[in-house]
């Protein structure tokens, strides 16, 4: 017969007391014509010694149980195991700057796998200035019309100074005048032509720019004339205490030509005198459009010979 009293507190635990217990379980149930089920609504884990129990209820039917069961005496701490044969960090991660350090570890048996998160540091204030630039240099040299200012653009990259120079071309010098008519020959040949032009003259200096910011020294290493409408350049070096300049500088157009002088007078016997002491037109003598061999063959030199023959025929008179 069930008894709610049994277990006793702090009683020993044997199996005919749970068998009597159940069995007068069962015997409530058997009674009960009206039960159509059973349902555990718990099941307590109760402090290690105390006694088992068991709570019911019958609901619409159907029994519901919640069981205490006492917790086991904790077990003796086990042998050490072996030492781990190797640490191996597998991913250092960078976290925002103030958030906490993470450290991430797992054992696989003999190895232990580390994973740490390291926030940045803040960031940190601005160095002292730095030591002054070591060299220029001249990014493009670009030719200006004619009359207008020079200029020069400048910036600094933390080492170089590159510059940017725009040189306006000079003037074009103005025509020469035309030479002097020549002389007719003492033969009746054909007269010499004039003389050029004269060159024209040099454009006025331009005014003094504005006195520039002071360094330690300029020193211009050369200057280079460069052929009419090219491109005026300038090199630009800097040894730490002298600016060195290599200059091209185009020349200006050269003047016009002065015209021929007329024609001197020649008689039809001194042109038919003249043109006998001329060789023949060869215009006649053919192209030999030989590809010659390597070596030459002995018929391909007798063909150059008998084409050199042809043409020193042509040319006599």
């Amino acid at each position: 017969m069930f008894d709610p009293n049994i277990p006793a507190d702090h009683a020993d635990l044997t199996g005919a007391m749970f068998r009597g217990q159940f069995t007068g379980l069962k015997d409530l149930i058997d009674a009960l014509q009206s039960v159509t089920g059973a349902v555990v609504d718990g099941v307590n884990t109760l402090p290690a010694g105390d006694g088992a129990a068991v709570d019911l209820s019958v609901v619409d039917g159907v029994l519901h149980f919640t069981f205490g069961i006492p917790a086991g005496v904790d077990g003796s701490s086990g042998a050490d195991g072996p030492p781990f044969a190797a640490a191996v960090v597998d991913a250092v991660n960078t976290l925002p700057s103030g958030d906490p350090a993470t450290v991430e570890s797992s054992f696989d048996g003999s190895t232990v796998h580390l994973t740490f998160g390291i926030p940045q540091g803040p960031d940190g204030g601005n160095g002292a200035d730095g030591p002054p630039f070591a060299h220029a240099v001249v990014d493009a040299v670009n030719t200006l019309p004619a009359g207008e200012l020079a200029t020069v653009e400048a910036n600094f990259d933390g080492s170089t100074v590159h510059l940017t120079f725009g040189i306006p071309r000079g003037n074009d010098g103005s025509n020469g005048v035309d030479g002097a008519q020549g002389p007719p020959g003492s033969d009746g040949s054909q007269g010499p032509p004039g003389n050029d032009g004269n060159e024209g003259a040099q454009g006025p200096p331009g005014t003094d720019g504005a006195q520039g910011p002071p360094f330690a020294q300029a020193v211009v290493d050369a200057v280079t004339t460069l052929e009419p409408g090219e491109q005026a350049t300038v090199e630009v070096a800097f040894d730490g205490s002298q600016v060195h300049f290599s200059y091209g500088i185009p020349r200006g157009n050269d003047g016009s030509s002065g015209a021929d002088g007329a024609p001197g007078e020649v008689s039809f016997q001194q042109l038919t005198d003249a043109i006998d002491t001329t060789s023949s037109n060869s215009n006649g003598v053919d192209t030999l459009g030989l590809a010659v061999s390597d070596p030459p063959t002995q018929a391909e030199m007798q063909q150059i010979a008998d084409k050199l023959d042809e043409l020193i025929t042509a040319l006599r008179r």
